[in-house]
């Protein structure tokens, strides 16, 4: 195999095609984000996580028959294996939750004992599995690590309430349940982005469902993808007040830092799902009594799209929305794994379905035609 010539060389793969995909579209150039053919703005609100899952993974928006039998199938598939359950309760109580995540999902592989293993049914029961399994991960962790009994699933609740429900204890309110909702839909698919092209990475080699989900799970956690929306909490908090907000950001620019949640790889225009997300923080501040963090938000926004011409982008009032909600900042990340999820596993399905091994070249810059010094004269 010929090597490309070096100025062929795509620094982070920027404009290089992976592959070919009727799950979502991410047009950047005019702010539209497309599932399966329907802008996000028609779906953000309309429809719920449930009906968007079914969307990825069947390619059409469920009738009730269907949709009763996706959400009973979800339902079927909350209890975690008790080996799973044993290694979260091993797990030390100041393990990052991403790293928590991370190493259950890849434990549930180990417990998935169907004979099936390799059909396409075999490999779409996996992904419902993991789409209903992740949350209740994620939530059993968040209380054991803070020494508080777990709280059963409710078979009664679809997956947005009951995620609230079990980090809680407590049954949450409806605008909680839609507000968190919207979220997860907003965060089911994004184009091939790198968590879901470590999916299908992982997947094209043959692997299996659990492998493609934990590489992906181990991609998003880092803070240039998923994990950016803890960053914006964490910033604001460092800002401390409204007052303070111009002085800081003219202090970033000066020497050059990054402000979290500003500016997309791939939109050079809004992020369209920014505005749901907008909206609903500003609700929930108000309803809190906690105007500052959305005011905070959109003065960083206003003067960096003054400034650098680089709108807010989904992480940037993800994070207040989800500060509002009560959920501590380090299970961001996660809540953003449990909607992905959806996405990830319609991927993999869609790799497996036409698959070819990704393997691309590198080009090697290193010297040549060295010869090995003996080692007692090195």
């Amino acid at each position: 195999m010929s090597t490309p010539a070096p100025d062929a060389a795509a620094k982070g793969l920027e404009g290089v095609v992976a592959a070919r995909t009727t799950l979502s579209d991410v047009r950047g150039d005019v702010g539209e984000l497309i599932y399966c053919g329907y802008n996000i703005n028609e779906l953000a609100g309309k429809v719920t996580f449930e009906e968007v899952v079914h969307l990825l993974h069947r390619d059409h928006l469920p009738n009730r028959r269907e949709l009763a039998d996706l959400r009973q199938q979800l339902v079927e598939s909350r209890d975690l294996p008790k080996g799973v359950l044993d290694i979260l309760h091993t797990l030390p109580k100041d393990t990052p939750p991403m790293h928590a995540l991370r190493t259950v999902v890849s434990a549930l592989g180990c417990f998935d004992t169907s004979r099936d293993q390799d059909s396409m049914d075999a490999q779409r029961r996996k992904a419902i599995k993991l789409i209903a399994q992740i949350p209740v991960c994620t939530a059993h962790f968040h209380r054991l690590r803070q020494g508080k009994p777990l709280v059963p699933q409710d078979p009664q609740l679809g997956e947005a309430a009951n995620f609230l429900w079990m980090i809680n204890g407590e049954k949450p309110s409806r605008e909680m349940v839609d507000t968190m909702d919207v979220c997860y839909v907003l965060h089911a698919d994004h184009g091939m982005n790198a968590s879901t092209f470590s999916a299908r990475v992982t997947i094209a080699t043959l692997s299996d469902m659990y492998s493609a989900i934990t590489s992906a799970i181990g991609t998003l956690k880092g803070p240039l993808h998923g994990g950016a929306n803890e960053g914006v909490i964490k910033m604001l908090q460092e800002v401390g007040s409204l007052d303070r907000v111009d002085a800081y950001v003219a202090d970033c620019l000066a020497q050059k830092k990054k402000i979290m949640g500003i500016g997309h790889r791939v939109y050079k225009v809004l992020d369209p799902r920014a505005p749901h997300l907008k909206r609903m923080a500003q609700v929930l501040s108000a309803k809190l009594g906690e105007p500052k963090w959305i005011q905070m938000s959109e003065r960083i926004a206003a003067l960096m799209l003054e400034k650098k011409s680089l709108h807010a982008n989904v992480d940037f009032y993800s994070a207040t929305v989800y500060y509002s909600l009560g959920i501590p900042t380090d299970l961001f990340t996660p809540i953003f794994a449990i909607s992905r999820t959806s996405g990830w596993t319609a991927h993999v399905l869609e790799q497996l379905a036409d698959n070819r091994l990704i393997r691309p070249q590198s080009i090697y810059t290193g010297p040549t035609d060295l010869k090995v010094t003996p080692l007692d004269q090195r």
